[in-house]
């Protein structure tokens, strides 16, 4: 294998163990893989029986394959730290945060298992819930694909965007989620001051769920307003959401065109400068009749300039 072959090597294993790794968190919770297992455990009799206590054990294949990939990404890990040029900058890094969060669980979880203790128990069952830091692993591929750098680019310069996205949309869910409140209540029988029995809207806190619902144009559909005046509300607020997610956007499609039109030209260059080698001058060029007219005068042999001198300015003439 050639040298300049090994980082393009290296980077596909990179993006197999990836997406290895993927896959396996994500077969780990289907039931095709896990097997109840009964823990419980004999007790005296003058204790109280806590019951059944039953615990999911993944299948050991998936076990291994997660080993494989996370000895992987630790060698992986352990080369970029003792290659970094700047250690400040490698610890500061976000992407080398997240290798390092999704690796160590893995460890501990293995270093823990065969402990009884209680404290051991606790710990490795927080482990067990918090495997979820493995799917930030996908943010790896952002090292290999430009598409993805070019989102987070994006993403880091549209922040203030963003923000004013957040606010307005703050904004409007308060406003209509008050509105919806009191709209539902028109018409209310004196009999119910709280409206519960023709409208599911019993407080303004529920109403932000669905004012978020319907500005972002989702639907669920789990909650709708059913009164005229409801209604009335609730296609303002639709309405109100459109306006408001559309303002922000064409500034973010801005920032995105103009950093893949970055990214595209900066692939496009040469990756290595081919060394300048300083060529002779060619024949017929002044140049050439030139070098010929010093090399004829700084010879030592016979007249010095008038025979080589003359056979330059005649080849010239013709």
């Amino acid at each position: 294998m050639r040298s300049e072959n090994i980082p393009a090597f290296v980077a596909f294993l990179s993006l197999f163990f990836i997406l290895v790794s993927i896959t396996t968190f994500c077969l780990e919770t289907h039931e095709a893989f896990n097997t109840i297992i009964n823990k419980t455990e004999a007790r005296n009799d003058s204790l109280a029986d806590p019951g059944p206590q039953y615990e999911i054990e993944t299948d050991p294949a998936l076990t291994y394959v997660e080993g494989v990939c996370v000895f992987w990404f630790t060698i992986e890990f352990l080369m970029r730290v003792i290659f970094s040029p700047d250690k400040l900058e490698f610890v500061k890094s976000v992407l080398n945060i997240i290798d390092f969060v999704a690796i160590l669980p893995f460890y501990l979880e293995v270093g823990l298992s065969g402990l009884s203790s209680k404290a051991a128990k606790d710990v490795l069952g927080f482990l067990r819930v918090v495997r979820f830091v493995r799917i930030l692993r996908i943010f790896k591929l952002t090292r290999h694909f430009v598409g993805l750098r070019v989102l987070g680019h994006t993403l880091r310069a549209s922040t203030n965007e963003f923000l004013l996205l957040i606010i307005f949309l703050a904004l409007g869910v308060l406003i209509f989620a008050t509105m919806i409140y009191y709209a539902e209540r028109i018409g209310a029988s004196p009999n119910d001051p709280t409206a519960s029995d023709h409208t599911q809207f019993k407080n303004i806190p529920i109403g932000f769920w669905w004012a978020v619902v319907t500005m972002t144009t989702l639907g669920y559909g789990d909650m709708y307003p059913q009164t005229w005046s409801g209604m009335l509300v609730g296609a303002l607020c639709a309405l109100a959401g459109v306006l408001t997610i559309a303002m922000p956007v064409p500034v973010i499609v801005n920032n995105f065109g103009m950093y893949y039109s970055l990214a595209m030209a900066k692939q496009k260059l040469p990756k290595k400068r081919k060394k300048h080698i300083p060529q002779g001058p060619q024949a017929g060029s002044p140049t050439f009749c030139k070098a010929e007219l010093n090399t004829a005068c700084n010879s030592t042999q016979g007249d010095p300039c008038h025979g080589p001198a003359s056979r330059v300015l005649e080849r010239n003439r013709s």
